[in-house]
Formats: structure tokens, C-alpha cells, sequence
């Protein structure tokens, strides 16, 4: 039996996905407009964080997303950050009417790689840039556009109370996470294979 993780395609990957951002950006809302196709217009803050569960399939792999929703109160930010931990993928959300959550996500987005330790420097992310369905807009879409292209991260402009790109936004996102799973489940197969003739006992016995 090889031991690791089976990419066996009728097995489901699990793939951790945490979304992070100021407050109030409308990281809950996404989640449900993305998982129950509802537009949740609920103005409590998230409490530390909550998983939402989603089932799709990427090039005919059957994944299963679990998808952490945190707090982005500056009192929870240590609190959140023992949420990365296992992460296969990052959403950095901001809102473009609101010009310092667009400011923040360099700090987000650090403090995210340094908890992580990434196995690569290309970790999977994707960025949000949230209610463009409004029309006090602070934040230019080439500003927010060439932000994610210095940094090589896809960019998408969405609204989750007009359900407009979040399905895109998610679906990229567990692209990206299931080819790294993949190149690191690959990796891990090499390995294990490189190993073998060392893990033989030196004698044999009768």
C-alpha cells in the first residue's frame, strides 16, 4: 500500500481555504454568495472564524473546499492568525469604496506568508476587490490591478450582493490550490521513491 496522500480521482481533496481582509469589507457575504448562492447582508462581525463547506469539481478532480471566514478586527488579527496554519489557499478580500482596507492588504498579506512559511514563494492566492456594485468607488480597478500584478496575483473585481465574479474568484483560487496539492503530492511521491533502496534492512534474513 503507498503510503502519503492518494490522488486517486474518486477520492475528494480537501483543500483548506482562509479568506482575510480588514473589517467590514463583506468577507462573510462572499462566502455566502459563493457557497449558498444567497446574498447575506448581516452586519455582525465575525467572532474569530467560521468554515463554510463547498463541493465542486476542478478538471475533473472532485474537490472539497473548506473555507475558513475570519474576523478582520485588529483585536482578533492574532487570534486569526493561528487560523493559517494548513492553508492551501488565500483570499485577500478589500473593499473598493473604502480606500484603507485596499491600504492594508500589503499587511495582510505579509503577516499571511510569514505564519504560513510557504513551501514556495508562489502560494496560492487570489485578491477580491469587493461591492463594486457601489458607486462611491475609492479604489481605481488599475490601481488595485496593478498592485496584484507586481505581486503576481490574480485579480478579480467582485460584488457579492450582484453575485458578480465570485464563483470565477473561488473557482481560480481552487485551481491554483489543487495544481500546488498536486506538484506537492507529486514531489512527495518522488521522494518517497528516492528513499526506497535506503529503507531496505542491510541484511537479509534466511
Amino acid at each position: 500500500v503507498p503510503q502519503g496522500p492518494s490522488m486517486d480521482a474518486s477520492k475528494k481533496v480537501d483543500l483548506k481555504i482562509i479568506i482575510i481582509g480588514a473589517l467590514g469589507v463583506g468577507k462573510t457575504s462572499l462566502l455566502h454568495q459563493y457557497v449558498h448562492k444567497t446574498f447575506y447582508e448581516d452586519y455582525r462581525t465575525t467572532l474569530g472564524a467560521s468554515i463554510l463547506t463547498k463541493v465542486l469539481a476542478v478538471d475533473s478532480t472532485p474537490l472539497k473546499l473548506q473555507i475558513w471566514d475570519t474576523g478582520g478586527q485588529e483585536r482578533f488579527r492574532s487570534m486569526v492568525s493561528t487560523f493559517y496554519k494548513g492553508s492551501d489557499g488565500c483570499m485577500l478580500a478589500f473593499d473598493v469604496t473604502d480606500r484603507e482596507s485596499f491600504e492594508a492588504l500589503d499587511n495582510w498579506r505579509d503577516d499571511f506568508l510569514e505564519k504560513v512559511i510557504p513551501r514556495e514563494q508562489d502560494f496560492p492566492m487570489v485578491v477580491l476587490g469587493n461591492k463594486i456594485d457601489l458607486s462611491d468607488r475609492q479604489v481605481p480597478k488599475e490601481t488595485a490591478s496593478a498592485w496584484c500584478k507586481e505581486k503576481d496575483i490574480p485579480y478579480f473585481e467582485v460584488s457579492a450582493k450582484n453575485n458578480i465574479n465570485v464563483a470565477e474568484a473561488f473557482e481560480t483560487l481552487a485551481k491554483q490550490a489543487l495544481s500546488t496539492y498536486k506538484g506537492i503530492f507529486e514531489s512527495y511521491l518522488t521522494d518517497s521513491i528516492k528513499l526506497t533502496p535506503n529503507d531496505k534492512p542491510k541484511q537479509s534474513c534466511c
